[in-house]
């Protein structure tokens, strides 16, 4: 079973960095995708950023620019560093996991991936 764990979240001010990370135990593997999403209650889950296992990476509109999809390999960990934040980037940035995925870059829809974790919250005030 794959376990998806992340941290980092925080309350910033519009203009500011946070970093999130998330850590995968249980079983690994060798072909991958790993990707962030964003829940806002009575909105759609949104796809941020995601990364496979030979580091390709895809990034929503929305983010570009602004927000870096990387991984430590050596600690199962993968990380989203988030700069010049903005109040609509507010909501709960869940970490979801996907072995052995066909597309690359890694798809940044929910309906890719099985494994999730419960979520850090982001919130940026204006």
């Amino acid at each position: 079973q794959v376990r998806p764990v992340e941290s980092g979240g925080d309350s910033v001010q519009s203009g500011g960095s946070l970093r999130l990370s998330c850590t995968v135990s249980g079983v690994y593997y060798t072909t991958y995708c790993m990707a962030w999403f964003r829940h806002v209650p009575g909105k759609q889950r949104e796809g941020v950023a995601g990364i496979d296992s030979e580091d390709g990476t895809r990034y929503a509109d929305s983010v570009k620019g602004r927000f870096t999809v990387s991984q430590d390999k050596t600690t199962h960990t993968m990380y989203l560093q988030m700069n010049s934040l903005k109040p609509e980037d507010t909501g709960l940035y869940l970490c979801a996991v996907q072995p052995h995925c066909s597309i690359r870059p890694p798809l940044i829809t929910s309906l890719a991936y099985d494994n999730w974790g419960q979520g850090t919250q982001v919130t940026v005030s204006s």
